[in-house]
């Protein structure tokens, strides 16, 4: 049997997405091959990964988030931004701040206006010198000049070291301009490739300047399409509290599939 999927394509910072209104539970989220489908830019729609809006009954909705190659992940920054403004257009939300479920947990979400929304991040854990789970895990690489970076081939070469399996990091490679600015770029883990943008890891990037590289919050994060995050939150004694995740959104085209 044939089945039509409405959806909506939107980026978050250059970071793009396929966003999609299940809460009816019809897309087939198991199938792997056909969310790589959906995602290749050649021969699909073409993303950097699928988000689900699906029924909560703890939250406003549930948000699933699935990569380019199939395989679903805990959380994705400029994803959960992106659905935030899916789900308030869709009706699943009929005010501009919102709950919603993550397999990181509870992200609380203000449409700040038409093209900005803020979320809450979770409290990075397991931070360790340049390493710190920020609802996903990230390995940050200070560099002098992005330009110079082999993203593809190095950020792979750590992505699958031996140091971080049998799951992989995301790594990202940053450029550290105190008191409050950084730029990066992304080798994302389940993309295999370099990102238009990633959210947590402007937030992994931004919570290790702060702890070890003299940044101070909010830090301004200009990503490698040249949009900006502002990550903000607390720091004292060592620990972290209320990080934030905000910057631009936008809708590019909405569409139907056959599936």
């Amino acid at each position: 049997m044939v089945a039509v999927i409405e959806f909506e394509k939107m980026h978050g910072a250059g970071n793009d997405f396929i966003l999609v209104d299940d809460r009816e539970g019809v897309f087939p989220a198991d199938d792997h091959r056909l969310v790589a489908t959906i995602c290749e830019r050649r021969t699909g729609i073409g993303a950097e990964g699928v988000i689900l809006v699906q029924k909560s009954g703890s939250a406003d909705f549930r948000m699933r988030f699935f990569n380019p190659d199939g395989t679903e992940a805990e959380l994705c920054g400029n994803g959960a931004r992106c659905v935030a403004a899916f789900a308030r257009k869709i009706g699943a939300v009929d005010s501009r701040c919102m709950s919603f479920e993550t397999l990181a947990g509870t992200i609380d979400a203000e449409i700040v206006d038409d093209t900005n929304v803020r979320i809450s991040m979770p409290p990075p854990k397991g931070l360790k010198g340049d390493f710190v789970v920020a609802g996903v895990p990230h390995k940050i690489v200070a560099v002098e000049n992005l330009a110079d970076v082999d993203v593809d081939g190095e950020g792979r070469r750590i992505r699958l070291s031996e140091e971080f399996a049998p799951d992989g990091t995301n790594v990202d490679f940053v450029v550290y301009r105190a008191p409050d600015r950084l730029s990066m770029r992304t080798y994302e883990r389940g993309v295999e490739a370099e990102s238009g943008a990633c959210g947590t890891g402007a937030v992994a990037a931004a919570v290790v300047g702060v702890a070890g590289h003299g940044l101070e919050f909010p830090v301004k994060v200009t990503t490698v399409k040249g949009y900006c995050l502002v990550v903000d939150g607390n720091y004292s004694d060592g620990e972290f509290s209320n990080i934030t995740l905000s910057g631009p959104v936008k809708s590019v085209f909405t569409g139907s599939i056959s599936i």
